[in-house]
């Protein structure tokens, strides 16, 4: 056996670990007992201190610097170097503090869901409080240069950094915000549609329709419901998502499901030859988020989806719909106001819901914020950017589920995702002949093709500049999303 197969089966070893343990978060998150809580830590801080010390032990060190040194392919050179760049950072953590910080994760979940439905953070404060002493210490094993927080920025979005986002999000500040303000001016639209008796059943039989129709492979993953949805893989050939239904508000259905099918296409597009390395993963969490934001938003916002999808959304709802066009759908669909939920907000007021967040992320990695002091800074921001005025802590506070699970530097991939969605769908639409005339005629195949074609296929074997100037021509260029965005929105408001 070469030395590049033993350095394969190992990593493919270490994944089985990995996937096992996903495996026993999807089913804590889905179908999990409640009094199985304190044994499920104690099984996922197993096998998380068994995934780490597999990973980082002298034989991968080893395998990983003889292959470095030998004459490889661009694959395998690519698999070797993301794999050692991963060595070295995971090297400079305790397995000890790896298994401390999972059972901490887990309590934290729990808490997290009690404390969310009793709409009282106390209730959670403590455990975040502790987990996140743990993620401040892992900056400090990890390393970093000018800001902690740059050491959580990178676990999820590879090279970003506070001085990076201080630019986009700025952008965001001085070229979305007074656009919306010209929207609030503006007539508004009615969404009384999206209100109605709409049956979970039939809701939840359509989502199934909608997943399949975006090219969803239903023999290799599955639906299910939970409260936050979310999308998880154990391979290409086993990629789950779930969504969130609720008979008063069919907009509910209709985004978790397109949004959580656009990241399950991109992991069911990644090649399984290549399991367990990095060029068969998804190359970061923005990138990921781009192809999640691109159908939903770029697609599944779109009037063309709709003028060939409404039809069919009538047919199963006649009440409910008949008296409306898809123009009406449309238009429903891209309202634009302040709202208290990340989740179910429009399209360009969600970019201060991520905003909020970084810059309360970003002082509490300063040590600025204290988590007692948590939800009245939350409140206070709420009202600052969106004039919000928050009524309890599950709209508030404890809505997300990401620092339950110690997840800090994830939020603002939500933006950058965003951004690269729009960019990835202006070239798509130059490059492929028909796309958007295939996509009314319920036929989103062509674009399918592209994305797997330009991004699934290469999981990390480019960094995401790479991958950006490849696919488009120039990095991430944050105008491609405000074209879009004030093309689309100047129509539905007569601006």
């Amino acid at each position: 056996m070469s030395t590049y197969q033993k350095f394969t089966e190992r990593m493919q070893k270490i994944a089985d670990i990995s996937h096992a343990s996903a495996l026993l978060q999807w089913d804590q998150e889905v179908y999990m007992p409640p009094k199985s809580a304190r044994r499920r830590a104690q099984q996922l801080s197993t096998l998380a201190g068994m995934a780490h010390e597999m990973f980082t032990n002298d034989e991968t060190g080893k395998l990983l610097e003889s292959l470095a040194a030998t004459n490889l392919s661009e694959i395998e050179k690519a698999n070797v170097l993301n794999a050692k760049d991963e060595y070295e950072k995971n090297k400079k953590v305790p397995t000890e503090f790896v298994e401390k910080t999972s059972v901490a994760v887990s309590r934290a979940f729990q808490s997290w869901d009690k404390a969310k439905k009793a709409k009282d953070f106390s209730i959670f404060a403590p455990d975040l409080e502790a987990l996140l002493e743990l993620k401040l210490q892992e900056c400090e094993y990890l390393g970093y240069e000018d800001h902690p927080y740059n050491a959580q920025l990178d676990i999820y979005e590879k090279n970003m950094t506070v001085a990076k986002l201080e630019v986009m999000f700025g952008q965001v500040k001085e070229q979305l915000f007074p656009f919306i303000e010209k929207i609030y001016k503006a007539p508004q639209v009615s969404d009384e549609l999206m209100f109605q008796d709409y049956d979970r059943d039939k809701q939840w039989a359509y989502g199934i329709e909608f997943l399949q129709q975006m090219g969803y492979d239903m023999d290799a993953g599955r639906q299910d419901v939970s409260s936050h949805p979310f999308t998880t893989n154990f391979s290409a050939t086993d990629v789950r998502v779930t969504t969130r239904i609720n008979d008063q508000d069919l907009s509910e259905m209709l985004w978790s499901t397109i949004h959580e099918g656009g990241h399950a296409l991109y992991e069911q597009g990644l090649k399984d030859d290549y399991y367990g390395l990095p060029t068969g993963s998804y190359l970061t969490l923005g990138i990921h988020e781009s192809q999640s934001r691109l159908w939903e938003n770029n697609v599944g916002r779109s009037l063309n989806f709709w003028q060939g999808n409404f039809g069919r959304l009538q047919e199963i709802f006649p009440k409910q719909l008949s008296k409306y066009t898809a123009e009406d759908f449309f238009k429903a669909m891209n309202k634009v106001q302040p709202s208290p939920i990340r989740t179910n907000a429009d399209e360009l007021t969600y970019h201060f819901h991520i905003l909020i967040r970084y810059e309360i992320e970003k002082e509490l990695f300063e040590r600025k914020l204290q988590v007692k002091d948590l939800k009245e800074k939350w409140n206070a921001m709420y009202k600052k950017y969106l004039n919000w005025e928050v009524k309890d802590d599950a709209e508030g506070v404890l809505q997300d589920i990401h620092w339950s699970h110690g997840s800090f530097g994830y939020f603002p991939t939500y933006s950058i995702g965003s951004f690269y969605a729009a960019q990835f769908y202006h070239q798509a639409v130059q490059d492929v002949h028909g796309l958007e005339t295939g996509i009314q005629a319920k036929d989103s195949s062509k674009l399918l093709q592209w994305l797997r074609e330009k991004i699934h296929q290469h999981g990390k074997l480019y960094t995401a500049d790479e991958l950006c100037k490849r696919v488009t021509g120039e990095v991430l260029n944050f105008d491609y999303f405000m074209q879009y965005a004030v093309q689309k929105y100047a129509t539905i408001y007569a601006l």
